[in-house]
């Protein structure tokens, strides 16, 4: 699952690609209001975290141009404003949720996990096709009453590949998704590793 950070305050925003990262997330990064354009314009997501204030720009004139484009990607407000009118008006505008600064990073995962799951896989925790079952929480596959164990690799592709059914997938779209994934799977690796040393 493909998300974009959009977020100024870097250190905040490295926490959360770390943590997400650890999650099974693939997750880049935006800094700026032209930033986020750019990557919204060039790239698919499956969930957008939008801060509000940010150089160059308001969060909520990009949610204006996400839904403009009639993207049904999920976007979550995650912002230090918690007044009742910027909530009201990012709901109104299209966002799906709103969560105020300071938050729990397992309570963000949550809330990105129920966006993901609501949209992509109709409210579903337990994913079923050809004999396939998915246990999203637990990341856990079973195939035909038996347990497979999957690699980090392996899982991804097949929930890239459940989550794009009836759909042709081209071998370099299935490229693209897998090079992100590893790509952020190693940075993220990386960097938990240097901070716990």
């Amino acid at each position: 699952m493909k998300l974009l950070i959009i977020e100024d305050e870097r250190e905040l925003s490295a926490s959360i690609v770390a943590y997400l990262g650890s999650e099974n997330y693939v997750c880049e990064q935006a800094f700026t209001c032209t930033e986020a354009l750019e990557k919204i314009e060039l790239y698919d997501y499956d969930c957008v975290l939008l801060d509000l204030m940010l150089p160059g720009g308001y969060g909520l004139d990009i949610l204006r141009e996400i839904r403009k484009r009639q993207n049904p990607v999920g976007v979550i407000i995650v912002s230090a404003k918690d007044s009742l009118d910027d909530k009201v008006r990012g709901l109104e505008i299209g966002a799906d949720d709103y969560l105020a600064k300071p938050f729990h990073l397992a309570e963000l995962s949550m809330r990105i996990y129920a966006i993901i799951r609501r949209k992509e896989f109709a409210a579903n925790n337990m994913l079923r096709s050809n004999g396939i079952e998915i246990n999203l929480p637990a990341k856990s596959v079973v195939v035909k009453g038996q347990p497979v164990v999957l690699t980090r690799t392996e899982y991804e592709l097949l929930l890239f590949f459940i989550g794009n059914r009836n759909r042709v997938i081209s071998k370099s779209a299935m490229a693209e998704h897998l090079r992100t994934w590893r790509t952020c799977w190693t940075t993220t690796t990386l960097s938990i590793h240097t901070s716990r040393t």
